[in-house]
């Protein structure tokens, strides 16, 4: 990894630092509070992107609780979480791809100051965390998908922003539906990312332990 010399010995003893745990606990109950402002917002507002950030929300909370149980694990079982956080992200980016779709066939328009209030909550807790974890972008497969979490929903949360003025200013619900899209997009290849460096630390873990044996 960047700024270490080896895979296995440097990112575990980074993994585990107490600041990194901390910081964990922080980003799963600050998630989890906006997981259930956005699914009551997007309800009231009838916004897709919205829908589909606190589905995000949920997604990163479950990641974050998974992240702090195998913290001590070794690396294989790590990367084996990291392998589960990166099939959720793409899975995730699918699942919005067909709400975009069946959203546009029903045409319904959101709210857009709602919807616009409720992005910029998002944004200033997604930046907060974002910020906390930005050390420990460079770790294993495990910490990175955490990193990748925080940075994407950072970048959807400003689109959703982008979106309510656009929605207000055109009166369609065509930027909404982009913005969701967007959204779909950073999960499906953010997960993709994460998916390809997680077998490949788990290989290397198995071919260490076999060539210990």
């Amino acid at each position: 990894m960047a700024g270490c010399g080896c895979n296995t010995a440097c990112a575990p003893a980074k993994t585990m630092s107490p600041k990194f745990r901390k910081a964990l606990w922080i980003a799963l109950i600050l998630n989890a509070f906006m997981f259930f402002v956005e699914i009551i917002g997007g309800a009231h507002a009838q916004s897709v992107s919205l829908w589909a950030d606190a589905l995000d929300f949920a997604g990163d909370a479950a990641n974050y609780a998974i992240s702090l149980i195998v913290l001590s694990m070794s690396l294989y079982w790590r990367a084996t979480a990291a392998l589960l956080k990166g099939i959720t992200m793409a899975a995730f980016g699918i699942f919005v791809i067909i709400k975009v779709i069946w959203s546009w066939w029903i045409g319904v328009i959101p709210e857009p100051m709602l919807m616009g209030t409720i992005g910029i909550l998002a944004l200033l807790v997604n930046v907060f965390v974002a910020i906390m974890l930005y050390t420990f972008r460079d770790g294993d497969a495990n910490m990175r998908s955490v990193w990748l979490c925080s940075r994407n929903d950072a970048i959807a949360n400003i689109a959703v922003i982008f979106a309510a003025a656009s929605v207000w200013g055109t009166g369609t619900v065509y930027p909404d539906l982009l913005v969701a899209f967007i959204i779909a997009y950073l999960g499906v290849s953010s997960g993709l990312s994460v998916i390809q460096q997680a077998r490949s630390e788990r290989k290397m873990d198995q071919s260490k332990v076999m060539s210990k044996a």
